[in-house]
């Protein structure tokens, strides 16, 4: 018990340095580096909570695509970090405001916390040993029983999401050779080979 709360607290103090350190280090590849250390943290106090899926989900998702994206795309583009500090000043009332409301409205939220009156029970609840249903079980038997149209919902706002990145970054530009299947799968034999006959010793 020791051990483990040693861990928590040791995993905790790291992982609130890692989400300051995201929105106050001065180079961006800093800042997306301090963001996959917190990732990994929060995955690690993930585990000591016995979710083992949500842990890998956050290292596999998050880490290895979000956050190596992040990482490529800021590596990659020709920022200038000079020019990104001068609008700091700026914008700072703007944000500032947000992050006011944002704080005010984490306090509502925290005073105004109600406990379901069945929750109690439903903690009560016996719980089946880890040797006859694993945590990745539980999670799908809950997501595709209780939430199962909540789930399919969240699917497809993000279908439709994608769609409609797909069509606010799509260009059509005059000098790119675009794919036609139709002509692919229309093309004749005789419009696609030319057979020459070439004379004995007439060839380049």
């Amino acid at each position: 018990m020791i051990v483990e709360s040693l861990v928590f607290y040791t995993f905790s103090a790291i992982l609130l340095v890692s989400g300051v350190m995201v929105i106050s280090a001065r180079n961006p590849v800093h800042a997306v580096l301090a963001l996959v250390a917190t990732f990994f943290l929060a995955a690690g106090l993930f585990v000591l909570l016995g979710a083992e899926f949500l842990a890998m989900t956050l290292v596999i998702v998050y880490v290895g695509a979000v956050a190596v994206l992040f990482l490529f795309v800021v590596m990659m583009l020709d920022i200038s970090f000079a020019e990104l500090r001068q609008g700091f000043l700026r914008y700072l009332p703007v944000g500032g405001l947000v992050g006011l409301v944002l704080v005010v409205e984490l306090l509502l939220v925290e005073l105004h916390w109600t406990v379901e009156p069945g929750a109690v029970a439903k903690a009560a609840a016996p719980i089946p040993p880890p040797d006859q249903i694993s945590n990745s079980h539980a999670l799908g038997h809950i997501l595709y029983t209780q939430y199962f149209y909540l789930f399919q919902a969240s699917g497809l706002i993000l279908l439709i999401a994608m769609i409609g990145a797909i069509v606010l970054s799509l260009r059509s530009r005059a000098h790119v050779r675009r794919q036609s299947i139709a002509d692919q799968v229309g093309r004749r034999t005789e419009d696609a080979v030319a057979v020459r006959q070439v004379p004995t010793g007439g060839g380049v």
